[in-house]
C-alpha cells in the first residue's frame, strides 16, 4: 500500500515510509500517506522525499535488529535519537508524545545491513544504539533538508544475539516484498537454517502485532493525526 498524495496546499499532518509491504498493510487505518522505500536507505530517501512537500511531518515505521541485549522480539522503540555515520538527528518530541511516549534510546539507521551477532556487539559498542534499522537516518536526512519534524516508530524482530539466516538476507525486493525465489534458492542451498528462518518467521510476525497494537492505540476515528 502506498497511499496517494494529495497535490493541494492543504498538507497531510504526516507522512509515513516503511521498508515492507507488509508493514504499510498495518497503516491502512491512519489514511495517511505512505511510502514504500523496499529496505534500503536510498529507497527511504527517495520516499521521504516524495513525502515531504506534501506533509507537516514525516515518521519512519516499521521492523529494526535489536543491539541493545535487554531488547526482544516485539519490544517497541520510539528512539530519542538517530545517528549513522557521525551523523545525530533529534527525533521531534511532540510526535514522540502522540506515538506513546518516547523509550530514550539511540537508534542506529546505518545504511548495511547487520546479519551477524558479531556485527551487532561492535556496532552497539561503537554506537551505544539499542537498536538499528536501514531507513530512519535517510528519513532523518530528508526530514532536516525539508525542514519537516520527524519522528520513529520501530519493533524489535531479531535480537542482539540472533544471526540472520541467509534466506532472510536475500529475501527483499525493491518494492518491499519478499522475493519467493530468491528465498526458495537460499533454502534448497542451506536447508539446515530453515529452523532459524521459521523462528525468524515468527518474532517478524510478533515485531508486526506489536506495531499494530500501537497503531490502533492511537488511532483516532475520524480524526487519525490532526
Amino acid at each position: 500500500m502506498t497511499a496517494r498524495l494529495d497535490t493541494g496546499a492543504v498538507r497531510a499532518p504526516l507522512g509515513i515510509v516503511v521498508g515492507l509491504q507488509a508493514e504499510a498493510r498495518l497503516l491502512r487505518s491512519w489514511g495517511l500517506p505512505v511510502e514504500i522505500g523496499g529496505g534500503t536507505a536510498a529507497g527511504a530517501g527517495q520516499a521521504a522525499d516524495r513525502l515531504a512537500p506534501h506533509v507537516e511531518a514525516l515518521l519512519s515505521f516499521g521492523l529494526a535488529g535489536g543491539l541493545d541485549p535487554a531488547l526482544r522480539p516485539g519490544d517497541l522503540l520510539v528512539p530519542a535519537l538517530v545517528v549513522d555515520a557521525g551523523d545525530r538527528w533529534s527525533t521531534d518530541p511532540r510526535l514522540n508524545l502522540r506515538l506513546g511516549g518516547s523509550t530514550g534510546q539511540t537508534l542506529l539507521g546505518g545504511g548495511a545491513l547487520l546479519a551477524t551477532a558479531a556485527g551487532k556487539q561492535a556496532a552497539r559498542a561503537g554506537t551505544g544504539a539499542a537498536a538499528v534499522d536501514l531507513e530512519s537516518a535517510a528519513v532523518a536526512c530528508a526530514a532536516a533538508r525539508h525542514g519537516r519534524p520527524f519522528a520513529v516508530l520501530r519493533a524489535i524482530c531479531d535480537d542482539a544475539a540472533r544471526t540472520l539466516p541467509r534466506a532472510a538476507v536475500v529475501a527483499l525486493d525493491s518494492a518491499g516484498g519478499i522475493g519467493l525465489l530468491r528465498v526458495l534458492g537460499a533454502v534448497l542451498t542451506r536447508p539446515g537454517e530453515i529452523p532459524a528462518l521459521l523462528a525468524l518467521a515468527r518474532d517478524a510476525a510478533r515485531a508486526r502485532r506489536a506495531l499494530q497494537v500501537r497503531v490502533a492505540m492511537i488511532s483516532r476515528p475520524g480524526d487519525p493525526w490532526c
